[in-house]
């Protein structure tokens, strides 16, 4: 009997989250691997840089790895190639990206030592692959960035339509408008399973046009009097270009702020991606020697981030830019889900210095690069899948998502709402998710190291940053096991010395006790226990006087 043949996609990231985009494909050992993204930390992950995906299932099959396929320069798409590449990397393995999306990617490695030597091929829309059992034709799709890539892939048990993130803009600026004859094209080519962005599958109606924040941003330009500050995310080439053009029609001088930024309009200017007249561009030291009303400044941190460049100004921490009262600041980007707080307490900040304040909420300045549902719904009608996976955005996305897709009229038992570390397996017949998973918890980058710091070290750093430690060093005489003098204290966020002498002083005498107990029966002492009952009945003590759960690290010294 002839054994069945099935195809494996396993979701690395992506999925319950926004970004860590990372997907394979199996199929007969043989692996694709779709995008290798970072995501941002939460606010419960202190000194955490970037979360990446776990890479481990590839550990003993790398060299099954065919290559990796980039969908676009986001680097929640693109932003773990210098962290997981090399541990997948071998000389037959192939890369491929868009101009722009390759540009960005070859110029990041840059900051980083130690890397493989990178070949990526270049690839447009139109243009067509083979790697194995897979043969990939790549589509221009609408986003917020040029250069995004869907993929039309087809195998030997049928065609898979990835949309990348995606949006229908009937008039992009910087771009075509979607192409649907091309859509429909491959649709009549049988799609038997979609993979497609749920970014926006909460969203009602249809996204904004990047004609419509055009419009609403050269009005600002036209009322503001004095400088104009825009702060966008660095990788919003199509912003940065509305930008530059309104600020040419309107006679100012543009200064580029942040190394993001300058480095994506740098590789964005030699691909023609951005266009500039000559001179518009001025560094800022020369923005001095302008008026206000001809000066914009483009810059990062419109998420509130502490080292970015707006926040640098809005604090007095910026080298040569203050900002003065009369400049109008736009923040060019919806507020990503756990940043509320710190964007109010910037715009606050810049109110307090006299400035106009301008974000999306108040006005269409900044549209989302993906899809809402009137949008999802036409991607659905013209692919027909035979399935369905929703992709890219948490959980609550996917679903909606999957039920924009049985109103639709598809099938439940035909839709998989997946998570990451699933094994979805697909035949010709059926789609379903496999009993075993694989590994796919966070890998968190911080500074070099690289998964080092792990769920333990977190949870310790939330602690120390929650409830303080406090360290007790205690000098035992290693004859009679009594205490030599008395403990000394030290404590870091957790109570003022000075003003705690009471509770210091009957801390002090319970360590005492806790070690004179321990060590009064005479014997062979066990000290890694009496630094247990130290740490455990101290923690005890505090809680009920102070209602706090320091970190408490036990020191005993013998002499």
């Amino acid at each position: 009997m002839k054994t069945q043949q099935n195809l494996r996609v396993i979701p690395l990231g992506g999925l319950g989250e926004v970004g860590r985009n990372m997907m394979l494909l199996e199929y007969q050992g043989k692996i694709l691997i779709i995008d290798m993204g970072l995501r941002m930390p939460g606010e419960d992950m202190p000194g955490i840089d970037y979360i990446i995906p776990n890479i481990s299932c590839l550990k003993e099959k790398r060299k099954n790895v065919l290559g990796v396929v980039f969908t676009h320069g986001h680097y929640d798409h693109i932003g773990a190639v210098p962290y997981l590449l090399e541990k997948i990397w071998h000389p037959n393995l192939e890369l491929h990206a868009s101009p722009l999306t390759r540009g960005i990617i070859l110029r990041r490695q840059e900051d980083f030592a130690n890397q493989p030597p990178l070949h990526i091929n270049e690839v447009r829309n139109g243009s067509k692959i083979k790697m194995g059992p897979y043969k990939i034709e790549f589509f221009r799709q609408n986003h917020n960035i040029p250069d995004n890539l869907g993929l039309f892939i087809e195998t030997p048990l049928g065609n898979i339509l990835h949309t990348s993130d995606f949006k229908f803009d009937p008039t992009p600026i910087n771009d075509l408008p979607t192409d649907f004859a091309k859509l429909r094209r491959f649709a009549k080519r049988g799609i038997m399973l979609l993979l497609s962005d749920s970014t926006g599958a909460e969203e009602e109606n249809h996204s904004l046009s990047e004609k419509t924040i055009e419009k609403n941003l050269d009005e600002i330009f036209h009322k503001a009097q004095g400088r104009i500050i825009a702060a966008t995310f660095a990788s919003l080439i199509n912003r940065i270009q509305q930008i530059i053009t309104i600020s040419e029609k309107y006679g100012r001088k543009v200064v580029v702020e942040g190394y993001s930024m300058k480095t994506n309009v740098e590789i964005s200017k030699v691909l023609g991606y951005i266009k500039t007249k000559k001179g518009t561009l001025i560094n800022g030291k020369e923005a001095a020697n302008y008026p206000d009303s001809k000066i914009s400044i483009l810059c990062t941190g419109a998420q509130g981030e502490g080292s970015a460049v707006l926040m640098r100004i809005a604090q007095k921490d910026h080298p040569y830019l203050r900002l003065k009262k009369g400049d109008t600041v736009i923040l060019s980007s919806s507020v990503i889900p756990g940043n509320e707080r710190a964007v109010q307490n910037l715009k606050d900040d810049i109110l307090r210095q006299g400035c106009h304040v301008f974000h999306y909420k108040m006005m269409d300045i900044h549209a989302g690069g993906h899809a809402q549902q009137e949008e999802l719904k036409e991607m659905l009608k013209i692919m027909e899948p035979k399935f369905f996976m929703p992709i890219h955005g948490q959980y609550s996305m996917l679903v909606s998502h999957a039920e924009i897709a049985e109103d639709l009229g598809m099938q439940e038992k035909d839709i998989v709402v997946a998570e990451n570390g699933q094994i979805i397996n697909l035949t010709s017949k059926k789609i379903e998710v496999e009993k075993t998973a694989v590994p796919s918890n966070y890998v968190m980058v911080d500074g070099l190291g690289i998964g080092d710091v792990g769920e333990v070290v977190l949870r310790d750093r939330q602690m120390l940053s929650r409830d303080g430690m406090f360290v007790i060093v205690v000098v035992v005489d290693k004859q009679t096991g009594k205490v030599k003098g008395s403990p000394d204290i030290i404590s870091r966020g957790f109570v003022y010395l000075r003003e705690s002498k009471d509770l210091l002083r009957d801390t002090r005498r319970k360590v005492v006790e806790i070690i004179h107990h321990a060590t009064g029966s005479g014997g062979a002492v066990n000290w890694s226990y009496i630094k247990d009952e130290i740490r455990n009945k101290i923690g005890q003590f505090f809680y009920t006087r102070t209602q706090r759960r320091p970190m408490i690290l036990p020191v005993v010294i013998e002499v």
